[in-house]
């Protein structure tokens, strides 16, 4: 049986939780996963790792211990961890969640992908780099104006990073989910029209079934990581996604 290792992180509630759910299932898969909270699991397959990935300077004593030394055919780094941030208009917005917002959804993946790389660029496994990504990304949207700019952010790192490392073994995705049924989106319409003035769309994508569940988006994504031959861009949404 072939060797898999995934270290995902934000794994303790909506689309990180659904993704680990499907891959508990799949015995070759040895998990590290990430996240302020840990989960009441017991596997010999998962490890779970306490930490607030905003928190820059613990992430980094603590990089060594996220990339074991163990040969695995296949190694997957899904960041998936990440914040909407004050849904505010710019102007209204508090340094300290700025910061914390650039730290979780930007500097964060970027510190693991920068430390994955180093770790496993030479070595022959297949190797996968999903950082989870938004229509935000390419779309303004008044009051999200550090999600729209951080996962921007997020999606030109990765296409660098896939720039200079053009390998047959190598895969780098900037991935949007689409609009998932998570705790995220009950946030978003609990926002005041005058910082939100889209917020009335957004409960409108929930009363009329509009919603995506978490587990739909997580086989999507698994599918993705089981036929890297079929998604050659780095910019990837799951709406597109046709399973066979």
């Amino acid at each position: 049986m072939s060797k898999s290792l995934l270290i995902i992180t934000g794994h303790s509630q909506g689309l990180g939780r659904a993704i680990l759910d499907h891959y508990l299932g799949n015995h070759s898969f040895q998990i590290i996963a990430i996240s302020r909270t840990k989960l009441d699991i017991d596997s010999p397959n998962l490890q779970q790792i306490s930490m607030d990935l905003s928190e820059l300077d613990v992430l980094e004593r603590q990089l060594p211990d996220i990339f074991p030394q163990v040969e695995f055919d296949k190694i997957i780094l899904l960041n998936n961890a990440g914040w909407i941030g004050q849904i505010k208009p710019i102007g209204n917005l508090g340094p300290k969640e700025m910061r914390v917002q650039v730290n979780l959804n930007l500097l964060g993946p970027m510190y693991l992908t920068n430390a994955f790389i180093k770790r496993y660029k030479e070595t022959d496994s297949e190797k996968i780099v999903c950082n989870i990504s938004s229509g935000a990304a390419s779309r303004v949207v008044e009051g999200w104006s550090g999600y729209c700019s951080t996962k921007a952010a997020l999606s030109m790192f990765t296409l660098v990073a896939a720039k200079e490392n053009k390998s047959k073994n190598f895969h780098f995705y900037s991935l949007a989910p689409g609009i998932v049924d998570t705790g995220m989106q009950g946030k978003i319409r609990e926002s005041n029209e005058s910082d939100f003035p889209e917020v009335e769309k957004f409960k409108a994508f929930k009363e009329e079934g509009k919603l995506v569940s978490p587990k739909e988006v997580a086989e999507k994504i698994a599918y993705l990581f089981d036929h890297t031959e079929l998604f050659n861009e780095v910019i990837q949404d799951v709406r597109t996604f046709e399973i066979s």
